[in-house]
């Protein structure tokens, strides 16, 4: 599954921080690689894992684009907090949002298929018949900012880079490649460690390529996090940075791959500005004032009752649910492994009882959420029922070291009845507790006379609302549970340091899941600093079933594989699941528009805001700018001249009595 391609759409884009980083998969589907011939040997400009590509070669562009779409205008954004930094791609700092507009990689995605690439530094790709390497052979009109030619040396430093001084994260993710090799100026070859991961031709075909000049130079040091403006090859440039104020990016007039088949009907806007908030709601305002384009709500309460507004009945302000095919994930209340208070899964099963989801959804979200009850929910790869066929064979090896009951029952989540009145639920978990030793003295639950006490971070203080029902709950079962909600930037580096009892956190899943789940659960990346491993766990079950997962040979073998390590995780209760939609909820205002308002379009696999644009035509009839464009005109009132000529009569008859009174 792609990661980086996640990682570029959430640098482009900004996501509500309930879902902490705006987060878009690229699927991948776990077969050999699948090429398009371009000739006696296995060149082609597009990969897949399962098939063909939807799209062969010599396409025009991408179907759910508009190709015609109007070239100009601004795309005003929200970002949230503050940022420091320009390099999204070191643990230091908090990185301006939408940075990976600047950066191209060697392929890219389509949104309307989960599992394919297509090219774009990269002109052809040339993998291995037997999986043992990849070759890329760049477009000889890749250029950089500055004009420079895109080489193969640049790509092999981007490799080694990211892997030696990037996040940790890419250390991982590329850990089963094993060099990069420049075999011509434009010809580079990666060569990998073993065969049997056939993801990796399309996770290392999302390389973003880095000016390797660039970086070289004594006054640029990749690992320092600052505001010096990069060098990239992307359609746009960082035009001015101001922390905590606004970042803007203007579009390259000379962009070299504004011609490709991926790029035509995309990046549209001549500029694109991220303003920043440290609230949440003052930023909802903001876009009611039209002092931004478009919103990603993702607050159920403000979706059904913040949007009353003169402009939404006009039709200015927008309000659409989109629909998605991908994959949901999981979203919840991650427990910190790494404190002893939460190594007992029996722990861990009891403070799930804590949360009413039920009595939320109605009481807070108007009933527009469905509970999450997967890691991968919203997919066919979903762990239901009680394990069976694939799935069983794969699980058997390790059934001594599982519960019996992950055999013989489906794992189910608490279910109340919303009314708020959970006392059964309670003495549940007080049972659960009193298993892992934990008693309740005079309204206090002790353990070796210390009581059980946690805190619970957060940034976004629209998920207090969440969080103090639990913590009202908790109080009940005699658990003291503290709600601290900090600052962007406080909250991403205790993150990094795994600084933290609880916490809120999503992990997005592709079509295709593969090398990133180590990253998410294995246990390699458990004391790893900026890992997304956020609940510490070490459990060589699941470590097992995430080779599984990035060795399956068959689309079957893969979802079986995924399905049990879902139950696994399920069963370790790792989380409390909270909950999922399964659409894109967006307040924006027109002449804004997009390719998903045809009536005959089909959901996505990615929200691509890349292909929006604005309707020139409309632009004085509607949106923001043409209320305020009509408010000064209605309060200009009479034009100035009939006023002046008017004073002029007024001051002559004036002269004319007194004219005559002194005769």
């Amino acid at each position: 599954m792609n990661h980086t391609m996640m990682i570029k759409n959430s640098l482009k884009t900004t996501f509500s921080p309930a879902l902490p980083i705006a987060t878009l998969f690229l699927s991948l589907t776990i077969t050999p690689v699948s090429v398009i011939a371009e000739d006696a040997i296995n060149k082609t400009p597009s990969l897949s894992l399962h098939g063909d590509t939807k799209y062969s070669k010599g396409f025009k562009h991408f179907d759910y684009v508009n190709p015609d779409a109007s070239k100009g205008g601004s795309l005003r954004m929200a970002g949230m907090g503050t940022f420091d930094s320009l390099n999204p791609y070191i643990e230091k700092g908090t990185p301006a949002s939408g940075i990976g507009l600047i950066y191209d990689t060697l392929m890219t995605s389509s949104a309307d298929e989960p599992f394919s690439m297509y090219a774009l530094v990269a002109q052809y790709a040339e993998p291995a018949i037997d999986n043992s390497g990849i070759t890329f052979h760049l477009n000889p009109a890749a250029r950089f900012h500055d004009g420079q030619p895109i080489t193969a040396q640049d790509v092999v430093f981007s490799f080694e880079t990211l892997r030696d001084k990037g996040s940790p994260f890419y250390k991982a993710y590329y850990g089963d490649i094993a060099k990069a090799e420049a075999l011509s100026k434009r010809s580079v070859r990666f060569v990998f460690k073993d065969n049997r991961n056939p993801e990796l031709p399309l996770i290392i075909s999302q390389l973003p390529v880095l000016p390797k000049h660039f970086w070289e130079q004594e006054t640029n040091n990749f690992e320092l996090a600052n505001l010096n403006k990069p060098l990239g090859s992307g359609p746009y440039k960082v035009r001015s940075a101001e922390p905590g104020r606004s970042v803007v990016y203007e579009r390259v007039e000379d962009y070299w791959g504004k011609d490709l088949p991926v790029n035509k009907g995309r990046y549209n806007f001549d500029t694109r500005r991220y303003d920043y908030y440290r609230d949440s709601n003052v930023s909802l305002q903001a876009l009611k004032a039209g002092e931004y384009d478009i919103r990603y709500e993702n607050i159920a309460r403000n979706w059904a009752t913040a949007y009353d507004t003169p402009a939404v009945t006009k039709g200015n302000l927008v309000l659409e649910a989109i629909p998605t095919k991908a994959p949901q994930g999981m979203q919840g209340f991650a427990f910190n492994l790494r404190r002893d208070l939460f190594k007992d899964v029996n722990v861990r099963r009891a403070l799930n009882y804590a949360m009413d989801f039920e009595w939320l959804n109605k009481n807070l979200f108007y009933n527009s959420y469905t509970r999450t009850q997967s890691y991968f929910a919203n997919s066919d790869m979903e762990a239901t029922g009680i394990p069976q066929g694939k799935e069983l064979a794969y699980l058997e090896p390790y059934r001594d070291q599982l519960p019996d009951k992950l055999f013989t029952e489906p794992h189910k989540l608490p279910v109340t009845d919303g009314s708020g009145r959970i006392r059964n639920q309670l003495n549940e978990a007080l049972a659960l507790m009193e298993q892992a030793d934990w008693k309740l003295e005079s309204g206090s639950l002790r353990k070796n006379g210390k009581p059980f006490e946690f805190e619970i971070l957060l940034y976004d203080s629209s998920m207090e609302k969440v969080a103090l029902p639990l913590k009202k709950n908790l109080e009940a079962m005699g658990v003291k549970a503290t709600i601290r909600i900090v600052d962007i930037s406080q909250y991403i580096n205790r993150i990094r340091s795994f600084d933290y009892d609880m916490l809120v956190t999503r992990f997005p899943q592709s079509s295709s899941p593969g090398n990133e789940q180590r990253d998410f659960w294995g246990s390699e990346s458990a004391d790893l600093p900026g890992s997304r491993n956020m609940m510490g766990i070490k459990n060589p079950v699941i470590d097992g079933l995430i080779k599984n997962v990035i060795n399956a040979e068959s689309r079957a073998d893969l979802v079986a594989a995924v399905k049990a390590l879902d139950r696994v995780l399920l069963w370790n209760e790792y989380m409390i699941p909270q909950w999922y939609l399964s659409s894109n909820r967006v307040a924006y205002w027109k002449p804004l528009n997009h390719p998903l308002s045809k009536p005959d379009q089909q959901p996505l696999y990615q929200f691509d805001l890349d292909s929006w644009w604005k309707e020139p035509d409309n632009t004085k009839a509607t949106g923001p700018a043409a209320d305020s464009t009509d408010k000064e005109e209605a309060e200009k009132g009479m034009p100035l001249w009939p006023a002046g000529i008017l004073l002029a009569i007024l001051i002559l008859g004036w002269f004319i009595r007194q004219s005559k009174r002194q005769k």
